[in-house]
């Protein structure tokens, strides 16, 4: 089984070319936040073949990232689209105070402006749950269950991570040709913080912005 143990910080023009062929050959890691969370772990690629992830702990996987393993063989990274709270408000001052009471529980948090958003305005998204989504309901919080790839904040005193803006979602584009249903993986240690980051101006490494 192939063990990826590096994370690369930046790419080749013959790496970029070779992750394009892997993503149309459905060879990448589609994950999701938890998973990502992990510095050890095995999972099985889009294309069904299983391979170890074998890193330091140096924070969250994020969607995009790329790994390299002790061959020169690389994998990509891509965040799942995964069962959510997406959380929205009437005006961006009640959705702060949402955001403060979320923030006071520790609770991992993706704020973004553009799934499905219009002239809305902002939206809050968080992992599910029941308790405190009934007090942002009782905060006079809109809150309603959606299925994007979850990319939290970082801590702000992260240093040599990119960051993430989340101007497009690939919930769309990982859900048409085929089935990501055996995108699974088995933790085997846990490498777990509040170290959450992100956001995708560009289009995954593997993916050209024109199809």
């Amino acid at each position: 089984m192939k063990i990826f143990n590096t994370r690369l910080s930046t790419l080749s023009d013959t790496q970029k070319a070779q992750l394009a062929e892997q993503y149309q050959a459905d060879d990448y890691l589609l994950l999701d936040f938890d998973t990502r969370q992990h510095s050890r772990f095995r999972a099985i690629t889009v294309s069904g073949e299983a391979v170890g992830v074998d890193l330091p702990r140096t924070g969250v996987l994020k969607g995009d990232d790329v790994l390299i393993n002790e061959s020169g063989e690389l994998m990509q990274v891509i965040a799942k689209p995964q069962a959510v709270t997406k959380v929205t408000a009437a005006d961006d001052f009640l959705l702060m105070k949402g955001a403060y009471h979320l923030g006071n529980r520790h609770v991992p948090l993706m704020f973004d402006h553009s799934f499905d958003q219009g002239n809305a305005g902002y939206a809050l998204y968080f992992e599910n749950d029941h308790v405190l989504a009934q007090m942002l309901e009782n905060l006079g919080l809109h809150i309603e269950s959606t299925s994007v790839p979850f990319e939290p904040e970082t801590g702000a005193y992260q240093t040599g991570q990119h960051s993430h803006s989340h101007s497009h979602s690939h919930a769309h584009s990982h859900s048409d040709s085929h089935s990501h249903k055996k995108s699974h993986s088995h933790d085997e240690s846990h490498s777990h913080g509040h170290q959450h980051s992100h956001s995708h101006h560009d289009a995954p490494v593997g993916r050209s912005n024109d199809g």
